[in-house]
């Protein structure tokens, strides 16, 4: 049994790092966020101890190591975007390997950085890149090993959000790194897991509430669409009452994962826990796509999505 830390535990993704630690049969000793709404621990790790003060909490780790000589062997940081690389660094600086949330940093040249801070602790820094344990996802890698042409691929992810979104960190794109980097950099991962590398990165929009472009890959050129507008749903979503729509067309056929994201993180956690986990650089590129993203001046070229032509 291992002994975990978790840095974020108030936010929308830590309880499937809870469930997956405790799924894997190990131990949450100790967790920290500024934020008091965390009763689901009690649904996982009632004994674990919280804190809303960092120092504290760095003071609680430092204690278990030296004065009861337990060892916290893995740090799970669920925290906003900006704050994963600092707390990545205190991870291997207290002798803990980290497992990260999405995305891992909001710049590619942080990465280089933490690959020192690696090298400088000896400890492991590994990523969550869940779609590429969803089997659709596999299956769709294995189904395209050899090509003779580009594929042709129209991806679409609108996850509606309220007023609140634009108050917290999320809505500020020097914390969150913006539409792209928020919701958009799993999709940007598994493309390029599958189809190869970036050629051509051209942005056709992009605001606090919707980006759209087009990416040309090795094999395939991708038309992306991503909002976290309720006014860009499709109407026969709407209609029903949904407040999601999420589609990748890939050569006009539908891929269908609608299903089986409630393990991804377990199994995150198992081939992490095996040895088998992503590192940094198995991120790079996705990283560098949400930057270029963020930073690109808007562009006529290149191929339009769907729903940017209507």
């Amino acid at each position: 049994m291992k002994n975990f830390g978790l840095i974020g535990a108030a936010g929308y993704i830590a309880p499937r790092h809870m469930k997956a630690i405790k799924d894997t049969h190990n131990n949450l000793v100790a967790c920290y966020d500024t934020n008091d709404s965390v009763g689901i621990i009690d649904s996982y790790f009632p004994n674990a101890r919280f804190f809303t003060e960092f120092e504290r909490y760095d003071r609680h780790i430092e204690k278990l190591k030296y004065e009861n000589d337990l060892l916290i062997e893995y740090t799970s940081i669920c925290s906003p975007n900006y704050l994963h690389d600092a707390h990545i660094r205190f991870a291997l600086r207290s002798g803990s390997n980290a497992i990260c949330e999405k995305p891992l940093v909001l710049n590619p040249w942080n990465i280089d950085k933490l690959s020192k801070a690696e090298e400088n602790t000896g400890k492991r820094i590994f990523t969550v890149l869940q779609l590429r344990e969803h089997e659709s996802i596999i299956e769709l890698k294995n189904r395209y090993k050899k090509f003779d042409k580009k594929i042709k691929i129209n991806l679409t992810y609108i996850t509606s959000r309220g007023n609140w979104y634009y108050n917290s960190w999320k809505g500020d794109n020097s914390k969150s790194g913006g539409i792209a980097s928020n919701i958009g950099v799993h999709f940007f991962d598994m493309l390029t897991w599958i189809f190869g590398k970036v050629d051509q990165n051209i942005v056709h929009m992009n605001n606090e509430k919707t980006s759209a472009g087009f990416l040309s890959l090795e094999n395939a050129e991708v038309s992306w669409f991503l909002s976290i507008d309720s006014n860009t749903l499709p109407k026969f979503i709407s209609e029903k009452g949904q407040r999601t729509y999420r589609s990748i067309k890939i050569d006009n056929e539908e891929l269908e994962f609608s299903e089986g994201f409630t393990e991804l993180h377990t199994k995150v956690y198992n081939s992490i826990l095996n040895e088998n986990g992503y590192g940094i650089y198995d991120t790079y590129q996705a990283i560098d796509i949400v930057h270029n993203i963020r930073n690109s001046k808007l562009s006529k070229k290149g191929i339009f999505h769907p729903f940017l032509v209507k």
